[in-house]
């Protein structure tokens, strides 16, 4: 009799057990699911549950979660991390962009040979700079790239850097192609226009990148107020 009750026993035990871990499964299967109305009646509304849509009864239908959980080694659709293209850096080092990952980003579009707007956005990211702790600048990397590949060399890129007291760690100065940096460029709505065989027309817009290469802030303009650009790297490097 002994034997028989525990052996109840433990087939309820299993039983019970086996009704949890399918409850959990669902439960989890439930948070991965997002329901819409396949007329998109309310627009780009979700339910996190089935059911029918109150304007039009139709049924919801689901679809794929959009705020998928990345791991360490994916990167978003937004990021810049995606495009392929290769640049050199001042270093004569061959690189895509992807190995920039990890870092927070604040990259500019400038030539180095540039005398009129250049030269007031390399004080810009200098002011940038300065106005970061020691301990935030190793979660930074200040990227300048060319607008103009042909004159702006790995080896003039280093000499500029130099002169500019910028050729630290956290420093870098890529040359590309004329289709990479066009490409670039649009990614970052920066416009330029050659007009002279040595300069350019050009915005002049600041952006900055979280370590998985997703723009979060762009600063437009020379000399502004740079409160918000600064709040923005203080937060991404303080994480």
């Amino acid at each position: 009799m002994k034997i028989l009750k525990s052996i109840l026993i433990l087939l309820f035990v299993m039983v019970a057990f086996t009704s949890c871990k399918n409850d959990k499964s669902n439960s989890d299967n439930n948070d991965l699911a997002l329901y819409q109305c396949p007329m998109t009646c309310e627009g780009d509304k979700t339910y996190n549950e089935p059911g029918s849509c109150p304007v039009c009864n139709m049924d919801l239908k689901p679809i794929q979660k959009s705020t998928k959980t990345l791991s360490n080694n994916e990167i978003s659709d937004e990021s810049i991390f995606n495009l392929t293209s290769k640049w050199n850096t001042e270093e004569g080092e061959t690189i895509q962009l992807e190995d920039l990952k990890g870092k927070t980003l604040v990259m500019v579009m400038i030539y180095t040979t540039c005398k009129a707007a250049c030269p007031r956005l390399v004080a810009d990211m200098r002011n940038i700079e300065d106005q970061i702790p020691k301990e935030n600048l190793e979660d930074l990397r200040f990227v300048l790239i060319s607008i103009d590949p042909e004159t702006d060399t790995p080896q003039r890129l280093k000499s500029f850097a130099k002169e500019n007291f910028m050729d630290g760690e956290q420093w870098t100065f890529l040359q590309g192609t004329t289709t990479s940096v066009r490409e670039f460029a649009n990614v970052l709505a920066v416009k330029y226009k050659q007009i002279s065989p040595m300069d350019f027309s050009h915005s002049n817009i600041i952006s900055v990148f979280n370590s998985g290469g997703e723009l979060v802030h762009q600063q437009e303009g020379l000399g502004v107020d740079n409160k918000e650009t600064i709040k923005t790297i203080l937060e991404l490097t303080s994480k």
